[in-house]
């Protein structure tokens, strides 16, 4: 079953939420998830220290947050070559596509990816549809949300199986020359 809160990835901030101020390199800032009032989603926001610690009392309380350092957008960013078959490029259109038959494959991906070191796991929330995994991209800071779908032990060999070879690279069918002459 696919996520029941619509979401997509969200790229952090480059400035406060509240104070509108820019994060300098290598500052602490808090990302904090709330949930969406015009829909059934959630909003990303992303607060200086200062700010973080400041909020008030009676403020929205979040879904879900963690404390990060923020690295600055590369100077010279120069368009990313897609790889059809790599495994972040996979899970970002799963996610994005939140179809229901991907989501055990999103669950392994995005797995792989943590112990690649390239996603981070700062959060899990239980909630109604399940127990959702907040990832956050270490290099973008993109987070990804993915239901844990509890995969039992004896399914995740062939769950394996399957993420392999969906990324395994197609071989190319030579073309066969018309002999109906």
């Amino acid at each position: 079953m696919p996520l029941a809160e619509p979401w997509h990835l969200k790229a952090r901030a480059h400035e406060c939420a509240t104070t509108g101020r820019p994060f300098a390199e290598d500052e602490p800032f808090y990302t904090a998830l709330f949930p969406d009032p015009e829909s059934s989603g959630y909003l990303r926001q992303d607060f200086s220290e200062d700010a973080w610690n400041n909020r008030a009392d009676d403020a929205p309380r979040p879904f879900s947050f963690w404390r990060s350092i923020y690295k600055p957008p590369p100077h010279e960013e120069k368009p990313e070559e897609v790889v059809k078959d790599d495994p972040e490029s996979l899970l970002r259109r799963m996610v994005e596509e939140d179809e229901a038959h991907t989501e055990n494959v999103r669950y392994i991906l995005a797995v792989m990816l943590e112990r690649k070191k390239i996603l981070l796991e700062t959060d899990a929330q239980q909630t109604p549809s399940g127990l959702l995994r907040i990832y956050e991209h270490r290099h973008t800071g993109e987070v990804f949300i993915v239901k844990d779908p509890q995969v039992p032990l004896a399914e995740v060999q062939p769950l394996q199986d399957e993420v392999q070879a969906m990324l395994e690279p197609k071989p190319d069918t030579p073309d066969t020359p018309d002999t109906s002459d």
